[in-house]
């Protein structure tokens, strides 16, 4: 039975469907993790603090001396580099750790993407101390302010203007950190996109086109409906997949999941993030590969044992997910309107992962989905349109 380790951090969704994925390949896994686990798994736990990769990694390094180990997977974006320096240390397929780090940082990531002349928008880092308005102008406006390494749109907050540009920039680093060096890009105009793929010895597979329909101008960016197969024509996917596959070996990626995010109009396709892990929530239960509904992080977990590239497509039809937006900050009392989303016609599934008296944070603030819809249907204009209702449907309480 092949063995492999999962960097499982608490604050994961997607516990259990690497575990029914592992299950359904034969799989034996080790968990990884900052506590343990909200389930049995004896010997297979390894206390890992994520926040110090490579003492995480020497510690999986450890348990591969007396315990043969065929992969390191990362369940999100807390433990790539974990992932990556284990892999290196074991000798396993995986990303190398300098590749992995531009994923986590955007300048970086940004600077390694400009020197191979990979389209995206341009972009400069504002230091604090640095002329704000200098270097907004040298950009160009709209532009977008960015943290370096948060995910889920966290502390991503457009700016028209030097005053707005100032008080972006003191708004995202009330988030991330008053001192904190932050990216500047400018605004990439046109439909956002998303690429959910494998990397398997330096090549991407792409497995799935997202169209993300209402990820609009702004000002903050949280994301909500995604649909696949996108509805943009094959000239403009077939650029989007170029641009994707350049940008995959100028970061040095060589194997692995991948969430690429774009903006493409007219045509052209511009990167807009890159992420070394798959599709972030519960997203993935939108999607099925071949016969018998394949999960994502079945495919995920072949890779990581490097299998021979597998064959197997997106299963027929349309698909989509929706993030159950989050209003305003609070503590919530209560999600209503569940039992008519489950009746819409083509919906097949919800989940609400924030329970009541948890609390839920805004964007551009906050990080965590209060919840998924999932729908299925023949064509994406009917994925949409369900997931719509649903989004009408679902009213957020909070207490007081």
């Amino acid at each position: 039975m092949s063995r492999i380790v999962l960097i499982l951090p608490t604050t994961t969704y997607r516990a259990k469907d690497f575990l029914e994925a592992a299950e359904s390949l034969h799989v034996e896994l080790l968990i990884a993790s900052d506590a343990d686990p909200p389930f049995e798994m004896g010997d297979r736990f390894i206390e890992i603090d994520p926040a110090d990769p490579k003492g995480a990694a020497e510690l999986i390094a450890k348990r591969g001396e007396t315990l043969a180990l065929d992969g390191v997977v990362a369940a999100d974006d807390k433990g790539v580099m974990v992932a990556a320096f284990a892999s290196e240390i074991l000798g396993l397929a995986g990303n190398p750790p300098d590749a992995a780090a531009f994923t986590r940082n955007k300048l970086a990531m940004r600077t390694a993407l400009a020197a191979a002349e990979v389209s995206q928008p341009r972009f400069a880092e504002l230091k604090e101390g640095d002329d704000a308005k200098g270097i907004g102008d040298t950009v160009g406006y709209p532009l977008i302010v960015k943290p370096l390494n948060r995910s889920a749109s966290q502390g991503v907050i457009r700016a028209d203007n030097a005053e707005q540009l100032a008080a972006a920039a003191r708004d995202v680093r009330d988030i991330v950190g008053s001192s904190a060096s932050l990216i500047v890009e400018a605004f990439a105009a046109g439909d956002e996109i998303a690429i959910e793929g494998l990397i398997e010895n330096g090549e991407l597979l792409t497995l799935a086109v997202f169209d993300k329909p209402d990820m609009g101008d702004g000002p903050f960016f949280p994301e909500t409906i995604f649909v696949t197969p996108s509805r943009h024509d094959d000239a403009t996917l077939a650029e989007a997949q170029r641009q994707s596959e350049q940008a995959v070996k100028a970061l040095g990626l060589r194997q692995g999941p991948v969430h690429i995010e774009l903006r493409v109009s007219s045509g052209r396709a511009s990167i807009v993030e890159i992420a070394a892990r798959s599709i972030g929530g519960l997203c993935s239960r939108s999607l099925d590969f071949g016969l018998m509904g394949t999960s994502l992080e079945s495919l995920i977990l072949r890779n990581a044992l490097d299998i021979a590239r597998t064959q197997l497509k997106q299963g027929p039809g349309a698909s989509g997910v929706l993030m159950v937006p989050t209003p305003e900050s609070g503590v919530l009392k209560q999600v209503l309107g569940i039992d008519e989303v489950r009746d819409i016609e083509g919906v097949t599934g919800l989940d609400i992962t924030i329970p009541p008296g948890g609390r839920i944070v805004a964007p551009p603030a906050g990080d965590r989905y209060l919840g998924f819809v999932y729908a299925r249907a023949e064509a994406p204009e009917q994925v949409e349109k369900s997931l719509r209702t649903a989004k009408d449907n679902i009213e957020v309480q909070l207490e007081g």
